[in-house]
């Protein structure tokens, strides 16, 4: 049997999957019916699970004098590690995060030359398409 934990519009279900026989090589029957639950409210945790997208930083306002390049995410996913700190200088091509969408792991790279002003996620985070990741000087 599996055991699954899944959230729709902020209510979660506890739902178990018994194993499928067939009979013949026909078509599958179910050995015993799935069986659905409501979970209780989970109470308040320091901190969110890693499947769950979390709340990010905000970006912080543009400085005078220079140009920020914002590297936004292209897919949902996972972050699975941050290759770049704060200060660091970036290269245009440069892998900056590393993601994992789909069971896939995905490298994020920067499009241009900079410096790394900030870094708006967290290894574990879960974020979705168009998040803001790092936010480069140019």
């Amino acid at each position: 049997m599996k055991e699954y934990r899944i959230n729709i519009n902020g209510t979660n279900y506890n739902v178990s999957i018994e194993e499928v026989e067939t009979s013949n090589g026909n078509s599958p029957r179910v050995v015993e019916p799935v069986k659905t639950t409501a979970a209780p409210a989970p109470a308040p945790a320091t901190e969110k699970p890693q499947s769950e997208p979390v709340e990010k930083k905000t970006a912080p306002a543009p400085t005078a004098g220079g140009s920020d390049y914002v590297i936004k995410s292209p897919l949902p996913g996972i972050v699975l590690d941050i290759l770049v700190r704060e200060g660091d200088t970036v290269k245009a091509g440069q892998k900056v995060i590393l993601l994992e969408a789909m069971k896939m792991e995905n490298n994020i790279e920067s499009d241009k030359d900079g410096i790394v002003k900030s870094i708006n996620v967290t290894k574990g985070d879960g974020i979705y398409e168009g998040d803001t990741l790092v936010i480069l000087s140019c």
